[in-house]
Order: structure tokens, then C-alpha cells, then sequence
């Protein structure tokens, strides 16, 4: 009877201590539940740290994108905070994501979000200047523009003017005639028509009289043509420029503004019968030109 008493005893004591075990297993299973709940919020709480970090450097990055677009003058100082940008970005990226880190990004982030502010108040500070100048800029490129167009009108005039005083300038030749002569042994000088008593051609003109022209010494080109299309005279050669002239002679007259009288003869013989053509150049200019028979 006493062993049986014993022996339940014992069984109580096993069952006791089971129950205890059992309590603790219960308890230690618990702790561990309780702990990886801990660890995973904290998981969960950094990485939703480090996605936010990570949203609002995207965000300063897109800020300065817009800002460097602008193409302001503070365009090198946004692009050096924006390359900081991307680098903290680089690092967030590589990192574990732990409290002290995220706590040194936060920080990093701060600093960065407070230049950032302080850059675009500068800009806008920058582009209230622009557009100043802008405007004055247009008012004086609308009084530039004014005054070109003045002066273009003035530089017409002045063409228009040079043009008209260089016309009037010009000399006029006038009365061209053209005569032949018969030459006396006595030094009598007689008008004719026939070609085969004419021994010299006696070619006269007047220059008007000019204020406004150049004085001075003026060389005239006559050129006399026979019936046959022959040049009289000398057959010389002027050339002016690009263009070349056959004449018979030269006439230089002193010039000093006012009326002059040119004549001067051509000498010849066996003149041609026909139509015969005299012109007067100033250089390569025809000035006056007339023309005669001889029977």
C-alpha cells in the first residue's frame, strides 16, 4: 500500500514538472514570437524610412532638373547640388538601411532640401532681374531699330543727293558740228562738201558752264568714223575697266566752271564720199555725237 502511495507521489511529481516545462516552452515560444514581430516592424519601419529618404532626394533631383533647364546664370551651382543629389542617392541605394544610417540621410537630406531652397530664391530673385532687362532691352532695341530706320532714310537722301549733285555735276557738251575745209596755198581756209577737195575736218564744241562741277584740266576722246566704218585720225587705244575705245584724237580744255569753246582739226586727205560720224567721250562715256556728208 505504501509503495502504490509512493509511486503516485513520483507520478505527480514528473507531471508537475512537465507541466512546468511545458509552461516555459509555451513562454520561450512567445518571447520568440513577440521578438521577430519587434524585428520585423523594424524591418518594415526602416525600409519604409529609407523609401521616403529615397522619394524625396528623386524629388530635389527633378527640382533641379526643372531649375537647370531655366538655363539661368546659376546654372553650374544647380548642377553641382544636383550632382550631391545623385550621389546621396548612389549611397542610400548601397546601404543597409539601418537606424544610424538612415538617421546620417536624414540629416544629409535636410542640409540638401535647405540649399535647394535657398538656390531657387536666388533663381526667381535671378529671373525678376531678366525680366527687367528684357523689357528694357526691347524699349531700347525699339529706339535702336527707330533710329536705324532714320538713318537708313537719312543714308537714301544722302544717295539720292550725292546722286543728284554728281549728276548735275557732270559737264555738258553741247553744239557738236563737224566741217570740212579746203586749205589755200595763202593760208585761205574754205567750207566744202566734197570729199575729194576737203583736205582737214574741223570738229567744235562748247562745254557748258557748270558751278558745281570739278575744275580743271578735262580730256575728251572724239572719234570720227568715215562712210567705210574707218576711224580717222590717230586709230589710238584707250582702255577704261573692261572696255577699250578706237579714237581719232584727244582734246584737253582747262576747265574753271564757266563757258569754254573747243575746236580742232583733223587733218586728212582722200576723204571718203558718205555719212561720217563724230562722237565725244568723257572717258568711256558718249557725251554728244552728230554726223555729216561730204558729195
Amino acid at each position: 500500500m505504501e509503495n502504490q502511495e509512493n509511486k503516485s507521489s513520483s507520478l505527480k511529481v514528473v507531471v508537475a514538472i512537465l507541466v512546468v516545462l511545458l509552461l516555459l516552452s509555451f513562454g520561450y515560444i512567445f518571447k520568440l514570437m513577440n521578438d521577430n514581430k519587434v524585428v520585423e516592424t523594424k524591418v518594415v519601419t526602416e525600409r519604409t524610412e529609407k523609401d521616403s529618404i529615397m522619394s524625396k532626394l528623386k524629388e530635389l533631383n527633378t527640382v533641379y532638373d526643372a531649375a537647370i533647364a531655366e538655363n539661368t546664370t546659376m546654372s553650374d551651382e544647380l548642377i553641382a547640388e544636383k550632382e550631391k543629389v545623385q550621389g546621396l542617392i548612389a549611397q542610400l541605394q548601397k546601404s543597409k538601411g539601418d537606424v544610424a544610417s538612415l538617421s546620417k540621410f536624414k540629416k544629409l537630406y535636410a542640409d540638401l532640401e535647405l540649399k535647394m531652397k535657398s538656390l531657387l530664391v536666388e533663381v526667381d530673385e535671378l529671373k525678376v532681374k531678366n525680366q527687367k532687362l528684357t523689357t528694357n532691352l526691347d524699349s531700347t532695341t525699339v529706339v535702336l531699330q527707330q533710329s536705324k530706320t532714320n538713318n537708313q532714310n537719312l543714308v537714301s537722301q544722302n544717295e539720292e543727293l550725292a546722286k543728284t549733285v554728281e549728276k548735275g555735276a557732270k559737264l555738258s557738251v553741247l553744239n557738236l558740228k563737224t566741217t570740212a575745209y579746203i586749205q589755200r596755198g595763202s593760208g585761205k581756209q574754205i567750207e566744202t562738201d566734197k570729199a575729194s577737195r576737203a583736205d582737214f575736218l574741223r570738229i567744235s564744241f562748247l562745254i557748258a558752264e557748270n558751278s558745281i562741277a570739278k575744275s580743271g584740266d578735262k580730256i575728251y576722246h572724239v572719234q570720227v568714223i568715215d562712210s567705210k566704218n574707218n576711224v580717222l585720225g590717230d586709230k589710238a587705244t584707250a582702255t577704261f575697266g573692261d572696255k577699250s575705245l578706237t579714237y581719232s584724237f584727244t582734246s584737253t580744255v582747262k576747265y574753271e566752271n564757266k563757258t569754254v569753246q573747243v575746236s580742232q582739226d583733223l587733218q586728212g586727205k582722200d576723204f571718203e564720199k558718205g555719212t561720217y560720224f563724230v562722237n565725244v567721250f568723257d572717258k568711256n562715256e558718249l557725251v554728244s555725237k552728230t554726223s555729216f556728208t561730204l558729195r
